[in-house]
């Protein structure tokens, strides 16, 4: 993986061609440098002849050898002159730095570069300067030699102490003997130092180009990658930064629109799916909702007839009974065992008259008397009639009224029952200490889909209580006719289903939230608004 790496690659050609250009240019300097310090050591050679030759001169002109010898000891003393010699035509040492060797007479075909000086007609032209030439002496050291021609001038040929003629144009040949020991130090230390510095430009070029490259290509194309990943995976929220304004840099911008043009038709594709299962899902509960509505008009149809039929059976004999019960009622002292089953009797029948009296309202499906009512007084009012059974069961009326709350376009006659029912209800779901809140509130603008789209200026009716509560599996039955989750005795199971009726033909709707042992919460939504206002709304 590490190898397959562009910024790798890159910079390992980079390095490799560094490295070659870096060689070449190190192998010229290296040899520039070495025949620098070589033509450096040349020339200090051939002025140092030069200068032992003009020193001499005047020693020579005198005659005095060993004045001349002084001068080539105290030369060849020096620390960098191996040695210093002066030979004559024929090959004769005559003077030189180490004594041993005066006199000897010098090998010329060993010492090839020595001939040409001792030729017998050289160059009338020839410069008296040192004649280079390098060779090794028997232990393996570089050595650096210079001849310069001693010639005949005239001052020399014309003085007495000569025995040269002036045909004889050269008289002898200086030799230095220069080690070059020091020379060839300096060469290999800047050879080293100029490959070190090398290596080490490599390797820094090498590394600021890969940062460049990390930098300017890598990062990009990295970027572009885990986009193209990421965008593969479904993320299409996701965009790569454009670091630059270069080709990357559009490429990079490139993407990211191409990214939100697919985030715009992925998000719009989805909106219209959600759109499409929303509206299937409206249908089908607007479905339901008429189908609950008219299975439950079938059943109240069909219940109404039941109960006005029953009722009907049941009231004349009912009527005899309570009227018979309390005429032989009369007949036994209060407290006797024959007045108190009467009194149970008359009691229960009572109660069966109660119920008739409700199986007749329920099947009579009383068309509402509309008008303005304060809903705040009317509530109030109802709330008095049960006050004072609620406090002797330990039970407390808390009520919490909206004071902007407009007047309702409402039957109060059958509101007061629907908020009594409510009342009872709720007290008889409390066991022992309770507390049961009421609540009204202005919406201006209230909507629900059971009541179409538009939304309308509504007053809700909060009754809440904290009582047992109702099972979750009960709560889609409550408001079915005789269903009641209270003991034997207690209730008939119409009280909801006629407060459901009633809230509806007054356009509104009841909606429950229970909690088994936290209470309950009823609330009632009424319509504001007078007879124009539902006209307007039927219309549309």
């Amino acid at each position: 993986m590490v190898r397959n790496s562009l910024k790798v690659k890159v910079g390992l050609y980079l390095a490799i061609a560094l490295m070659v250009a870096v060689l070449m240019f190190t192998s010229l300097v290296v040899h520039h440098n070495r025949e620098g310090l070589l033509q450096q050591a040349i020339s200090h050679v051939a002025q140092l002849s030069e200068v032992i030759t003009k020193s001499t001169r005047f020693a020579m002109l005198q005659n005095q050898p060993s004045y001349v010898d002084k001068i080539i000891q105290d030369v060849g003393a020096q620390r960098d002159i191996d040695r210093v010699r002066i030979l004559s035509k024929n090959g004769t040492i005559i003077h030189s730095s180490e004594r041993i060797e005066i006199g000897r007479q010098v090998d010329q075909e060993a010492e090839s570069c020595l001939a040409c000086h001792l030729e017998e007609k050289p160059q009338q032209r020839s410069r008296m300067v040192g004649r280079p030439r390098i060779f090794s002496d028997p232990e393996g050291r570089r050595m650096l030699g210079s001849t310069a021609v001693i010639r005949n001038e005239p001052s020399c040929s014309n003085g007495g102490c000569h025995m040269h003629s002036a045909d004889q144009s050269v008289l002898g040949v200086l030799d230095i003997v220069y080690p070059l020991d020091k020379i060839d130090r300096a060469i290999r230390t800047n050879t080293i130092t100029i490959v070190g510095l090398a290596l080490g430009f490599v390797i820094a070029a090498a590394l600021m180009v890969s940062f460049l490259v990390h930098r300017v290509v890598y990062l990009p194309l990295r970027d572009l990658e885990g986009g193209a990943a990421r965008l593969a995976e479904g993320e299409l929220d996701q965009t790569i930064p454009v670091r630059s304004e270069d080709e990357f840099g559009q490429l990079a911008a490139s993407f990211n629109s191409m990214t939100e043009a697919l985030r715009k038709s992925h998000a719009e594709l989805q909106d219209w799916g959600s759109t499409l299962e929303q509206k299937v899902k409206e249908a089908m509960h607007e479905l339901d909702i008429a189908q609950a509505e008219a299975a439950r008009g079938e059943k109240l149809a069909s219940v109404g007839l039941l109960a006005a039929g029953i009722a009907h059976e049941l009231n004349n004999p009912l009527t005899g009974v309570l009227t018979f019960s309390h005429l032989v009622r009369k007949q036994f002292p209060d407290g006797s065992p024959e007045a108190e089953d009467l009194d149970v009797v008359i009691q229960e029948t009572k109660r069966c008259a109660v119920i008739i009296r409700r199986l007749l309202d329920f099947a009579r499906e009383k068309t509402p008397e509309k008008s303005f009512a304060d809903l705040n007084k009317l509530i109030e009012e109802t709330t008095h009639l049960i006050e004072q059974a609620a406090h002797a069961e330990n039970i407390v009326i808390v009520t919490a009224f909206d004071e902007e709350l407009p007047a309702v376009w409402i039957d109060e006659d059958l509101i007061k029952q629907v908020v009594m029912n409510m009342l009872v209800n709720a007290q008889h779901a409390i066991e022992g200490e309770g507390r049961i809140t009421i609540r009204t509130r202005y919406h201006p603008e209230f909507c629900r889909a059971e009541l179409g789209d538009q939304p309308i200026p509504m007053a809700e009716i909060t009754f809440a209580d904290n009582g047992c509560g109702i099972p979750e599996e009960d709560l889609q039955r409550i408001f079915d006719p005789f269903f009641t989750t209270k003991g034997v005795g207690k209730g008939t199971g119409l009280g909801l289903s006629v407060n459901h009726g009633t809230v509806k033909a007054h356009g509104g709707l009841i909606e429950v939230e229970s909690t088994v042992g936290v209470g309950t919460e009823f609330r009632v939504y009424l319509p504001i608004g007078g007879p124009e206002a539902t006209d307007r709304r039927s219309k549309a």
